[in-house]
């Protein structure tokens, strides 16, 4: 067998190795506990961590994590060893079932929106037995869900367990009325993780890459990607050596790495997971990110996972590709189902989902690096909406109109040359430009930035999706032919949820327009979106389902401005220093050799008209540049002397930003006056071709 077909997996504790260590009465009440979400019993755990233990330290690993996911964006662990000693002295291995379910990590020094004072320190982490643990760097890390003291959500995990209960209950409800009893379901996830890998030498030397992940200032240059022809081109050596190791590594974790490429920007790539339940897609991406990173200097680079490290050229986000599986057979399939009725049932009740919680997919995706790129060339604009393609749009749309539609089918593609094999098309093209597109099978949602925790979005997926599903079948229960009553449903809600649904260009400034008369919301920053996570609708909803609790949704609502206004920030900051150190000093030392020139050439009795026009235009630059960075530093001053995080935010968004922006522009303006000799930092066009082979 190929070695890199045997290694999958080989450092995750999976159901393959519990089956073959686990007594068999223990290993079935473990499996009953995962698919009926009941919690497990402390024989079972105690069973399972001795065995997870002794494969563990079989494997080398010293010690063990409880591995979780605080509302950082990041993970966060504690490492413990095996180690423990008896009262004569004697060492020994411990890890018990009680050390394996329950963990105890500091709840104050995490972001808690208010949930947890800094003097209440204490929560806890609980075992998750929906993913699988697995060994990094002799550590043996235990996938787990983070709350408080009191038992509210600190962490992303939470809140999706609690919404995958909420969507497999609800879409049992319209599987029964077809007849079907699944054991569980879920939905699968498969996300395509954008980045950007440049030079590590070049990247230590720019402070604001180094501080914020991105660039504050720098000219374009004069090629960027214009040429298309960085996009699926050839990867150099360095890259593939890198994206051959990843696999590698991902690979033995489970992480199941299938596509790479290069992406359209210049240093710009991607990777793509297959299809898989979605909490180990959303624990399996929060390993592809920390991989990429820390692998990334092992060949002399460095991996930028922000939104937008470079203006002028496409930001990175990350697909997220979402469907309903009900025992493995996927409920978004049209070719899945002969009636074809139950495809329409789950698809209608997305398209309804989508169109009522517009704000809160909107909201899963908000924060300050990605409002840089929701909107430009490479992202859908902030408004949310569903594309179908045109044949299921007109089957949805027949149905309405003559109470009936076809099937939507694949059909044979004519390439025109005889020689080429016939290929099947999908039902469906593909819009990049859509943030929520269906693709043949499964939903895209394009939305998402690529350094966030993709667990918010498939959060607020599932429980949307669950709460329409619900509403289908309090329609369809109990009526005497059901299949009609689905059929009514149907037709009733696609034509009362239709606006979501637009299949053309969604840049255009016409959609922009169409859009706003179809009523639909257009939420261009974070703290216009943020603000409604606490709306009555989105509470009722998150209650109803116990996903979140009212408490836990302010305490999110905080969270996610403060992080939004911390951010920024940090930014503001960094670029003043930046202005002030580099690009002030560099244009006031070519002024001075300018001037000199100027002086000398006069003193010859020469004409000096170009050097006077160039520094002339210099004086008023950096008289400019100095006059908005101190407009830049009233502003900070006047964000930092509010009181709250909404008034900070909202500064933050019409005061600071701006600012930032014009003092940006001038800055890049200055760098396109002077020789390169006069330049301290590292170009744009450096920066991006510093990876050359």
């Amino acid at each position: 067998m190929e070695s890199f077909i045997k290694d999958f997996n080989a450092d995750v504790f999976t159901e393959d190795v519990m089956k073959a260590r686990l007594p068999e009465e223990i290993f079935k009440e473990y499996k009953n506990s995962i698919e009926t979400f009941t919690p497990i019993k402390k024989d079972v755990a105690d069973a399972i961590a001795l065995e997870m233990k002794r494969w563990a330290m079989e494997k080398g690993a010293t010690h063990y994590t409880h591995w979780f996911q605080p509302m950082t964006g990041v993970t966060a662990e504690k490492h413990d060893s095996f180690l423990s000693v008896s009262k004569n002295g004697k060492p020994f291995s411990d890890f018990s079932g009680n050390t394996l379910v329950k963990g105890e990590p500091d709840a104050s020094s995490f972001p808690t929106g208010g949930i947890r004072a800094t003097f209440e320190a204490r929560g806890y982490t609980t075992w998750d037995p929906t993913s699988y643990a697995f060994i990094t760097d002799n550590v043996l890390c235990i996938p787990t869900a983070f709350c408080s003291y009191g038992g509210e959500a600190l962490d992303l995990k939470t809140p999706l367990l609690r919404s995958l209960r909420a969507l497999n209950n609800s879409a049992k409800r319209v599987l029964k009325l077809f007849g079907q009893n699944p054991s569980q379901v879920t939905s699968s996830v498969g996300a395509e993780q954008e980045y950007f890998l440049i030079d590590k030498e070049v990247y230590e030397a720019r402070p604001d890459i180094v501080a914020t992940g991105r660039t504050l200032l720098g000219a374009r240059p004069s090629k960027g990607q214009e040429l298309d022809d960085h996009y699926f081109g050839k990867i150099k050596t360095r890259v593939a050596e890198y994206m051959q190791e990843l696999n590698k590594r991902l690979w033995r974790l489970g992480v199941p790495a299938k596509t790479e490429h290069n992406e359209v920007a210049p240093a710009q790539h991607e990777l793509a997971c297959i299809y898989e339940n979605a909490t180990l897609a959303c624990d399996h991406n929060q390993i592809v990110m920390a991989m990429m990173k820390q692998l990334a200097p092992k060949f002399g680079m460095v991996c930028l996972l922000h939104e937008k490290p470079f203006e002028g050229i496409n930001g990175s986000g990350k697909h997220n590709n979402w469907s309903i599986a009900a025992d493995g057979s996927n409920l978004l399939d049209p070719d899945g189902d002969d009636s074809n009725l139950r495809f329409l049932a789950f698809l209608t009740a997305v398209i309804k989902a989508v169109d009522e919680y517009q704000d809160l997919l909107r909201i899963s995706v908000a924060s300050a690096s990605n409002d840089h790129r929701l909107g430009a060339n490479e992202a859908p604009p902030a408004i949310v909406s569903v594309f179908l393609g045109d044949e299921i749009t007109e089957h949805l749309d027949g149905m309405i109109e003559k109470g009936t539609g076809k099937k939507a089918t694949k059909c044979t593609l004519n390439k025109g040359v005889g020689s080429l094999p016939e290929i099947k098309t999908d039902a469906t093209d593909r819009n990049r430009t859509s943030p929520f597109a269906f693709t043949g099978n499964k939903f895209e949602f394009r939305m998402p930035g690529s350094r966030q925790s993709i667990s918010q979005p498939n959060t607020v997926l599932n429980t949307i999706v669950a709460k329409a599903l619900d509403d289908l079948a309090d329609y369809a229960e109990g009526k005497t032919d059901v299949n009609k009553a689905i059929e009514e449903y149907i037709k009733i809600t696609y034509e009362k949820h239709k606006r979501i649904v637009f299949n053309g260009n969604n840049y255009s400034e016409e959609w922009k327009k169409e859009a706003e008369e179809r009523g639909l919301k257009n939420y261009r920053t974070t703290p216009d979106a943020v603000m409604h996570v606490t709306d009555k609708k989105n509470i009722e909803l998150f209650e109803k389902y116990g996903v979140y609790s009212e408490r836990e949704m302010f305490a999110l609502r905080e969270i996610m401005l403060e992080n939004y206004v911390k951010t920024v920030h940090i930014e503001a900051v960094e670029l003043m220093t930046e202005v002030m150190s580099y690009s002030f000093p560099d244009a006031v030392e070519y002024k001075l050799t300018l001037a000199r020139e100027v002086t000398k050439t006069d003193l010859l009795f020469m004409e000096s008209k170009a050097e006077k026009y160039l520094l002339s235009n210099l004086t008023k630059l950096v008289n400019s540049l100095y006059e908005q960075c101190g407009k830049l530093k009233d502003e900070i001053a006047k964000c930092d002397a509010l009181s709250s995080h909404e008034e900070k935010a909202n500064s933050v968004s019409g005061k600071v930003l701006p600012a930032m922006e014009t003092l940006r522009k001038t800055a890049d303006e200055l760098e396109k006056q002077l020789g390169r000799k006069y330049i301290s930092l590292p170009t744009y066009g450096e920066i991006l071709s510093s990876v050359k082979y």
